[in-house]
């Protein structure tokens, strides 16, 4: 089962797919997930690279762990975190990959309206 849907159900698999997405959508959710990629952290050490508050990264990591996109630990006081599935990382860098590609296309989209720009001022 996943969630309340069993697993020949293939809306349910949409919906399961699509609420994973939806965890990943957020700016700070993915530089969490960037620098969990060096290892375990805590909620401070997040805090001291992210430069925002406790609660929002908490906040944040809350919904990572609700999708098991993270796990914690505890270590006396302190809850350490690490990505359940080192097998995102390969997701992040194919999306990287992806992004890359959109980005390349528009930058030469642009040149060609610059070029055409110039070509048009000088006639």
């Amino acid at each position: 089962m996943i969630g309340n849907q069993r697993r020949d159900d293939p809306e349910g698999l949409r919906q399961f797919k699509a609420e994973f997405f939806k965890a990943l959508a957020h700016p700070m959710r993915i530089r969490i997930l960037e620098l969990l990629r060096g290892g375990p952290l805590s909620v401070g050490q997040l805090q001291d690279a992210i430069g925002a508050p406790p609660s929002s990264i908490s906040q944040q990591l809350g919904v990572l762990r609700g999708r098991n996109i993270v796990s914690t630990e505890r270590r006396g006081t302190t809850v350490i975190y690490r990505v359940h599935d080192p097998d995102l990382f390969e997701l992040l860098d194919v999306a990287h990959r992806i992004f890359n590609s959109h980005l390349s296309d528009t930058i030469d989209l642009l040149r060609l309206v610059d070029a055409e720009l110039i070509g048009a001022g000088s006639g």
